[in-house]
């Protein structure tokens, strides 16, 4: 057998997981994932549009900035980005949302799934600033259910590991960008250097 077609297959390669495994999944925050959660300061958020695509947006601020508003309720800050809005479109249209939180160090992550809205509330954007700059939009996350996920992944990729990290390296977008608009290297130059100046002077500007 060569693709796993049914449930039935894949259960003869990965039996049912054992009761106290499904014990974990909570359907609210506990005292220990409101705690991971105001030590985090990165998130992986998934999405799936109308149409079944699926979206997974990077999202990072200070310790903290995803906010747990009860037990039930989080809320996430939307800051300056590339404006495709690819995830709070889907969110638009279908109000389903999955969250992945790290916290550096620390090889559990916390696994959050749910559904969606977004709101521009003048007195909620201000709520969730970050050096002084109001959040452009808040996205209040219902929680359906939430759960630690363990460190094996973590470990097996060495993740917090410096001694096996790859050298640093940097992706050109110009190369990707220039040849599509019909320009050349000139270009491609131009906008990695506006590419470096959104990862510096322009990190908190929506432009």
């Amino acid at each position: 057998m060569a693709r796993i077609a049914s449930t039935a297959d894949l259960r003869r390669i990965l039996p049912e997981p054992r009761q106290t495994t499904r014990a974990k999944i909570l359907d609210a925050l506990d005292e220990q994932s409101i705690a991971f959660l105001a030590r985090c300061p990165f998130a992986l958020i998934g999405t799936v549009g109308a149409d079944g695509t699926v979206e997974v947006s990077p999202k990072g601020d200070d310790p903290g900035f995803i906010r747990v508003e009860d037990p039930k309720t989080l809320l996430i800050p939307e800051r300056a980005g590339n404006n495709l809005a690819f995830g709070l479109g889907n969110i638009l249209a279908t109000g389903k949302i999955g969250l992945i939180a790290l916290v550096p160090a620390t090889g559990e992550t916390l696994r959050v799934s749910g559904t969606a809205e977004i709101y521009d509330d003048a007195d909620l954007v201000a709520s969730l600033s970050s050096l002084g700059k109001p959040a452009l939009l808040a996205t209040r996350v219902r929680i359906e259910h939430c759960y630690f996920h363990c460190a094996r992944s973590i470990v097996r990729a060495k993740l917090w590991d410096p001694k096996a990290w790859p050298a640093s390296g940097r992706v050109s977008f110009g190369r990707i960008i220039a040849p599509r608009v019909g320009a050349g290297a000139d270009v491609a130059a131009e906008i990695d250097a506006s590419v470096e100046g959104a990862y510096t002077t322009r990190l908190w500007q929506n432009s």
